[in-house]
């Protein structure tokens, strides 16, 4: 079976950098009935961390972060990648970016019985030409 290369959308909020704010958000997003399909989180500097949720439905995040009194970002965009978990597996996608000149922002993966996930950023100029290259659907 072929990976899959999706588009996504996801959004974040900015938590202060302490033991309880992480879990504090995604209770909020619980309580919201929010299916995520990822979420990463990192230092943001300044005492603060970065919470990135990847979803189908952003309105539920944005629902529920607020009655949390979280702010949240605007919709931005990113892939998501899936497929079956082999050496080599997440390369494949870097190579085709690197020969279509797209630099990879970040990239997070992981992989769990047999399979991987991956989500990737790249910059927002160069979103369209990736999805090209990546087969995005």
């Amino acid at each position: 079976m072929a990976d899959r290369v999706r588009k996504v959308d996801y959004c974040y909020v900015t938590v202060p950098a302490k033991a309880g704010s992480g879990a504090k958000a995604l209770n909020a997003l619980k309580q919201g009935g929010v299916n995520m399909l990822g979420f990463t989180g990192f230092p943001a500097g300044g005492g603060k961390a970065q919470l990135d949720f990847v979803t189908e439905d952003l309105s539920k995040v944005r629902r529920a972060a607020s009655k949390a009194g979280l702010k949240v970002s605007p919709a931005k965009k990113m892939f998501l990648i899936q497929g079956r978990d082999v050496p080599g597996a997440v390369l494949a996608h870097h190579q085709k970016l690197a020969k279509a000149g797209v630099s990879v922002t970040a990239a997070d993966g992981v992989s769990s019985g047999g399979r991987y996930g991956m989500l990737l950023w790249v910059k927002p100029k160069d979103y369209a030409k990736a999805a090209r290259a990546l087969g995005a659907r």
